[in-house]
C-alpha cells in the first residue's frame, strides 16, 4: 500500500494511508501577538488552522511529536492547566496531549511513558494541547495544536537528554504507564 502525506498548514501533517483522523473545520487567525518564548507559532490574520476533534489510535507504542512547552504563571502555555488549575514549574514532569488523546479530561493527573533519544521518562498529564480552539486570549493567541502533539515541560526534554538544537518538533512514541 502506498502512504501519501503532504502538510495542510506550517505545523500539521495528514495521511491519507490513516484516513482515521480529519480535519473537522477550519480556524481562521486574527491578528494579534503572542508569547514565543519556546519559538511558539502565532496565528496570521486570515491564515486557516485545522481543527480536530481526533487523535490517532493509541496503541503500546503510540507516534506523537513532541513539543516543548512552559507551564508556568507568564510561560507560552497560557492559562493554567485544565487538569488541576494550576501552573506548574519548569522542573515538574508534566505535559499537555491533543485533544484527542486527552479525551475529555480521561487522561489528567495519569503519567505516560515517553520514549525518545535512546531514553524512557515518566510524565504526568496536566493539560489539553487544543487541537480544535485556538487564535485567542485563553491560547495566548496561539493557532490550534495538531493531531499528534505530546506537549512537553523543559524538565521532561531535559530528562530525555535534550536540549539546543534538539528541542523543537521531535518525534517520539508514547504509551499509557
Amino acid at each position: 500500500m502506498t502512504r501519501i502525506s503532504f502538510k495542510i498548514s506550517s505545523s500539521v501533517r495528514y495521511s491519507l494511508h490513516s484516513g482515521q483522523c480529519k480535519p473537522s473545520e477550519y480556524l481562521k487567525g486574527l491578528p494579534h501577538g503572542c508569547n514565543t518564548e519556546n519559538d511558539s507559532s502565532c496565528c496570521k490574520a486570515g491564515e486557516e488552522y485545522p481543527q480536530y476533534y481526533c487523535s490517532p489510535p493509541i496503541t503500546a507504542e503510540t507516534h506523537a511529536t513532541m513539543t516543548i512547552n512552559s507551564f508556568a504563571k507568564g510561560g507560552d502555555g497560557g492559562g493554567p492547566s485544565e487538569c488541576d488549575g494550576r501552573y506548574h514549574s519548569d522542573d515538574e514532569m508534566v505535559v499537555a496531549l491533543s485533544t484527542g488523546w486527552y479525551n475529555h479530561g480521561s487522561r489528567c493527573l495519569k503519567k505516560i511513558r515517553i520514549h525518545a533519544n535512546g531514553k524512557t521518562v515518566l510524565a504526568k498529564v496536566v493539560d489539553e494541547c487544543d487541537s480544535v480552539y485556538g487564535c485567542d486570549a485563553d491560547h495566548d493567541y496561539q493557532p490550534p495544536c495538531a493531531n499528534d502533539i505530546v506537549d512537553a515541560s523543559p524538565a521532561v526534554w531535559s530528562a530525555l537528554g535534550m536540549d539546543g538544537d534538539d528541542i523543537g518538533d521531535y518525534h517520539i512514541t508514547w504509551s499509557e504507564a
